[in-house]
């Protein structure tokens, strides 16, 4: 059984999906961190810092409740619309940052396989191998006339 554990364990797709998480992770901070840092402090400049959070509709209780926070303390039911608009925000602001990191490393790789190419084309091409130098050879003789058929 630990035999079969170490063949699963060093199977190439295990190793390769685990660092795919640990990649993932790590890569999730950095769009938060973009996102978070970066765009959303934008969007709030350019929507002049209208919060959406606290955007919601109270379909109980009787007194009026100026935040979300306090309604939910309160225990009244509400319709919590703003959280979902800022949901809604924080997905397409993801989206965006997560689209140019796609598309630049898209083109870095296009600029990568180019240059392949152009190695590759650039490049005489490799010599005949020694079975094909030997086939030329017997066909050369069997062209070039003998004695016999003078």
């Amino acid at each position: 059984m630990l035999k079969e554990f170490k063949e699963f364990i060093a199977r190439g797709n295990v190793v390769d999906m685990a660092v795919g998480i640990v990649m993932g992770a790590s890569f999730t901070a950095i769009v938060n961190s973009a996102v978070g840092d970066i765009i959303m402090p934008i969007v709030g400049w350019m929507m002049a810092g209208v919060d959406f959070s606290n955007y919601f509709i109270q379909l109980g209780g009787g007194a009026k409740f100026e935040t979300l926070k306090q309604a939910k303390d309160a225990g009244v039911t509400v319709i919590s619309y703003g959280v979902m608009i800022n949901a809604v925000i924080n997905f397409l602001a993801v989206s965006f940052f997560v689209f140019w990191v796609v598309k630049a490393a898209h083109r870095l790789r296009a600029k990568e396989e180019q240059k392949a190419e152009d190695v590759k084309a650039a490049a005489p091409p490799p010599p005949p191998g020694e079975d094909i130098l030997l086939l030329r050879e017997i066909r050369d003789c069997l062209r070039e006339p003998t004695d016999d058929h003078k």
